[in-house]
């Protein structure tokens, strides 16, 4: 039966960029995958917004432009806001259109629309004093030195392997799009945005201005259900559960976590600073914006299930 817009609850999905694969090939294969799970959702009568990861992406376009303006007279350097535009171009082309044809393959009479997405960044945040987060080609120092001199970028000796360009990784404040975003899931659309946590610029006296960084996805995502006032956040990551003592034989999955209980676990040190942290830390920045929400954490096979409820570790306010 076709399914009509506005009926059931509406959820922010957070993808990962590594489950979206190091080449377009591959991603258009594991997307059609992801698409199924989405639809699940859909078709039990939730809205459904989806964001997404871009690390491998914008490495993979970033590497590109470099390697070929090295090379290639004729091929300029690609400044690291337009590459990020890029990525959440073709990642989202290519999710919409999974998602789409998986729609029509079960008669549900709904489309999508992705949006390009920005996110307005604080000039005066800290983390742009100390930009840490590598990306793009490996240079040698002097070829390293003279196209930050150029371009007004900042680099780095990266580990004894060659000189990277560095980025900051600050706080998102606002998404520029998000009234956009917000029409179209009223309308009924699947909505794929806030790709890569969006395009990070500054909200200056002459307008917007890109600027190189990268935004947690999982913190824009946050922000962006907290101000749709989205029933939930689901963060999709590799485990079923998150777990306490993980990899030890204490090990033990949670099923649901307060706000209070999760501040307690993090001071314990129970999350790695690298892959669970950062999820449980952008739940608890959705679930204390918007209370009424629920946050989820759990893997992209079991989204649907803990959509219901089913499965999956539940965050919630105090």
């Amino acid at each position: 039966m076709p399914y009509e817009k506005g009926n059931g609850k509406t959820a922010v999905i957070a993808l990962g960029g590594n489950a979206l694969g190091n080449t377009p090939q591959e991603q258009l294969e594991l997307v059609q995958n992801t698409a199924k799970h989405i639809v699940d959702m859909i078709q039990d009568g939730t809205n459904v917004v989806v964001s997404h990861g871009n690390g491998p992406q914008v490495g993979m376009i970033n590497n590109a432009f470099a390697y070929a303006a090295a090379n290639d007279d004729k091929t300029p350097d690609m400044p690291f806001p337009e590459a990020g535009a890029m990525s959440q171009g073709y990642i989202g082309y290519q999710l919409s259109q999974a998602i789409l044809n998986d729609l029509k393959s079960r008669d549900i009479m709904r489309s999508t629309a992705c949006i390009v997405t920005q996110t307005v960044v604080d000039e005066d945040d800290p983390a742009f004093q100390n930009p840490t987060k590598p990306v793009g080609a490996f240079m040698d120092e002097e070829t390293a030195k003279a196209k930050a001199e150029a371009m007004g970028i900042t680099v780095k000796e990266d580990a004894g392997r060659g000189w990277r360009q560095v980025v900051a990784s600050p706080i998102p404040k606002r998404i520029v799009e998000f009234d956009a975003v917000r029409d179209l899931v009223e309308d009924g659309y699947v909505v794929v945005s806030t790709g890569g946590g969006g395009v990070p610029v500054f909200e200056t006296e002459n307008g917007y201005v890109g600027t190189p960084a990268v935004i947690d996805k999982d913190r824009s995502s946050a922000l962006m259900a907290a101000e749709l006032g989205a029933d939930m956040l689901i963060i999709l990551t590799a485990v079923e559960k998150v777990c306490i003592n993980f990899n030890t034989p204490e090990q033990e999955q949670i099923s649901e976590m307060t706000v209070s209980q999760a501040r307690e676990y993090i001071a314990q040190g129970q999350f790695a600073p690298g892959s669970m942290l950062p999820k449980v830390e952008a739940c608890i920045e959705y679930v204390e914006k918007f209370p009424e929400g629920k946050a989820l954490i759990t893997s992209l096979e079991c989204a649907a299930a803990g959509l219901r409820g089913e499965t999956g570790t539940v965050i919630v306010a105090d």
